[in-house]
C-alpha cells in the first residue's frame, strides 16, 4: 500500500476527528443553538452514511468475499462482517451510563447548575473519546479502500462531531468560566479518531488482504448504520422540525448518489 494513501488516510481521520473543536467553538461564540440547521446537517450526515453503506461498501464487500468464497458463503461472511461492527459500536454505546453520553446532546443555553457541570464536561469528554475509537479506524479504513467513499464519510462523521464538541465544552466553560480550557479539552475529545487511525494502522495493515479489505467494508458499514440509526436521526429529530431532519437526510442520500455515479 502507498506512504501517500495511508498519509491522505490519516488526514482525512484528523479532519473528521477534530471538528470536535468547531463544536465547541460555536458553543463559545453563539448565545443559542441554531436547531434547525442542527437538526439538517444531522440529517444530512445520516443520510451520506446510510446510503453508502447499503450502495456501494456492501456490494463491495459481498464483491470480494463472493470472489474468495462463493457467493453463498461469500454473503454469509458479509452479513458477519456487517452485525459484528453493529455489535461493536452497540457495546460501547450501552457500556456508557445515559447521563455522560455522547448521544445526550446539550444545546448551548441549556446549562445553568455550575455544580454538576464540570463533571458532566469532563465525564462527556471521556466517553466520546471512548465512542469515537471505532469512528477513527472506520474513517481511516476507508480511506485506504477508496477516497471516493472515504470523503463524503468523513464529512458525514465531521458534521456529527460538532454537536459532540457542544456537549463538552458547555458545561466546561459554564463551570469555569474558562474559554481556553472548554475548548481544548472539547478539540482533545476528538483526538480519539486518529488515535483510532494509528490502532488500526498497526493492528491491521500489517494483515491486509482481500479476505480483510471485505469484512473492513461491511464492518464499518454496520458501524455507520448504528450510528445513523441510534445517534444522528433521533438527535436530528430532538433538536429540529421533522421535516428538516428527513430534509437533510434526502438531500444527503441525492448527494451521495450524485457523487458515486459520476465515479462508475
Amino acid at each position: 500500500m502507498e506512504t501517500k494513501t495511508i498519509l491522505i488516510a490519516f488526514l482525512l481521520t484528523l479532519v473528521a476527528g477534530l471538528s470536535t473543536g468547531i463544536g465547541s467553538l460555536i458553543s463559545l461564540i453563539a448565545k443559542r443553538t441554531n436547531t434547525n440547521f442542527l437538526s439538517f446537517s444531522l440529517g444530512l450526515s445520516a443520510g451520506v452514511m446510510i446510503y453508502v453503506s447499503f450502495m456501494e461498501m456492501l456490494p463491495q464487500s459481498l464483491d470480494l468475499f463472493a470472489n474468495e468464497y462463493g457467493k453463498k458463503l461469500g454473503m454469509l461472511y458479509m452479513i458477519l462482517g456487517l452485525f459484528g461492527g453493529i455489535i461493536l459500536i452497540a457495546i460501547i454505546d450501552f457500556m456508557i451510563p445515559k447521563s455522560s453520553n455522547p448521544h445526550e446532546i446539550h444545546a448551548v443555553e441549556e446549562m445553568r447548575y455550575k455544580s454538576e457541570l464540570r463533571y458532566t464536561g469532563i465525564i462527556t469528554a471521556i466517553t466520546i473519546a471512548i465512542h469515537n475509537f471505532p469512528e477513527g479506524i472506520a474513517t481511516f479504513m476507508s480511506a485506504l479502500t477508496s477516497l471516493e467513499i472515504a470523503i463524503p464519510i468523513t464529512i458525514a462523521i465531521a458534521i456529527h462531531n460538532i454537536p459532540e464538541g457542544i456537549a463538552v465544552a458547555v458545561p466546561i466553560y459554564h463551570s469555569t468560566g474558562s474559554r481556553k480550557k472548554a475548548f481544548w479539552l472539547s478539540f482533545a475529545s476528538g483526538l480519539a479518531e486518529p488515535v483510532g487511525a494509528v490502532i488500526a494502522f498497526f493492528f491491521l495493515i500489517p494483515f491486509w488482504s482481500s479476505t480483510l479489505n471485505a469484512f473492513v467494508l461491511s464492518a464499518i458499514a454496520g458501524i455507520m448504520i448504528f450510528i445513523s440509526l441510534d445517534e444522528l436521526l433521533p438527535t436530528a429529530e430532538k433538536f429540529g422540525k421533522h421535516h428538516h431532519a428527513i430534509s437533510g437526510l434526502l438531500i444527503g442520500m441525492l448527494i451521495m448518489a450524485i457523487s458515486l455515479y459520476m465515479f462508475v
